[in-house]
């Protein structure tokens, strides 16, 4: 009798231990993985950028959000990738305006107006007013944006000597693939755009395809391009800035409670970036000239002649590269700022 009630007690006791177990495997939150995709080298700062705050995630969710990233553009193009977005493929992508153009076309007020900004610090100031709107619109379209970030000014790199507009209109121009509109206008301004992805930036520079490629200094020395672009003009035509945006489905699939110090981290990578990028493009033109290349300095003659050049087709870029509204508003928190603090615009 006894050993029959101490059997009762054993199967008992274990019922009660396995439903217990079952609830707290059931209760425990399941891992999230999300995949994103970048243009950005292996090894780069960028790469380890990102390398950096996935792990700073798995901590700040005991490892239940992971971040799988495909660097060097495996996933294909900014295009490509926001495509694989689209469907799911992919949950997220490190972009420029021009992928993200893709999603949100006002995004290009950051990028896509040569000339029109003379300092970083103008660069972050119209980046904090237009970014909250920005965002805004992303998120319409169903993304969120994890940060903002840029790699300083895009220098103009040749295979020859070349200063003046009417010099490159002798060369032929790398043009971004995908982005049509600016395509369009290098070539109805009397320019040789040649629209490749960024995979194909060294082939076209062997082959003569190209013989000039716009972009800043850090990615030419990451390339290693400067052996076949020997010559970088020391324009600042346009800073190069982007995003890392999530699909907002898949964001949603992170606990709650846990995307607000997600999101803090994620901030955090994008000042990192942009610190590192733009100390990296100062000491990629030392480490280059080091190396051969030679740097043609801009006299206010020969900036007088490129901001020319873009004033001659600047109500095409305000309507065919940049949405009229958002090109109107850059352009009054440019004023405001100049008005403000006239020194720190020079």
């Amino acid at each position: 009798m006894q050993r029959r009630i101490d059997r009762k007690r054993l199967v008992l006791a274990l019922a009660i231990a396995w439903t217990a177990t079952t609830f707290q495997l059931s209760a425990a939150p399941k891992a999230v993985t999300l995949r994103l995709g970048t243009l950005a080298p292996r090894g780069t700062s960028y790469h380890k950028s990102l390398m950096f705050m996935r792990e700073q995630w798995l901590k700040a969710s005991q490892n239940t959000v992971r971040l799988t990233v495909f660097s060097d553009g495996t996933q294909g193009s900014e295009a490509d990738m926001v495509g694989l977005m689209q469907t799911g493929n992919l949950d997220a992508g490190m972009l420029t305006a021009v992928g993200l153009a893709e999603i949100e076309r006002a995004i290009t007020a950051l990028q896509n107006m040569p000339m029109s900004f003379r300092s970083l610090t103008e660069v972050d100031y119209v980046g904090a007013k237009l970014q909250p709107q920005l965002e805004q619109r992303l998120l319409a379209k169903g993304y969120i944006v994890l940060f903002w970030s840029d790699s300083g000014w895009v220098r103009f790199f040749s295979k020859k000597p070349m200063v003046r507009p009417d010099d490159l209109r002798k060369f032929k121009l790398f043009s971004w693939a995908g982005d049509v509109r600016s395509y369009d206008l290098w070539k109805a301004s009397g320019y040789n755009p040649v629209a490749l992805e960024t995979a194909g930036i060294a082939q076209g520079l062997m082959s003569d395809t190209i013989n000039v490629v716009p972009l800043p200094p850090f990615f030419a020395l990451a390339g290693q391009l400067y052996d076949q672009t020997p010559y970088m003009l020391e324009l600042n035509w346009a800073p190069l800035v982007g995003a890392t945006v999530v699909r907002k489905s898949s964001w949603e699939r992170i606990p709650a409670d846990l995307r607000t110090a997600l999101l803090q981290i994620a901030a955090e990578t994008g000042r990192q970036i942009k610190t590192d990028g733009r100390a990296e493009s100062d000491a990629a033109v030392a480490a280059m000239v080091k190396r051969g290349l030679t740097v043609t300095p801009v006299t206010p003659a020969i900036e007088a002649e490129w901001r020319a050049a873009v004033d001659a087709v600047r109500d095409q870029i305000r309507e065919r590269m940049v949405p009229a509204d958002m090109y109107d508003e850059a352009q009054r928190h440019l004023k405001e700022f100049r008005a403000a603090r006239p020194a720190a615009s020079k």
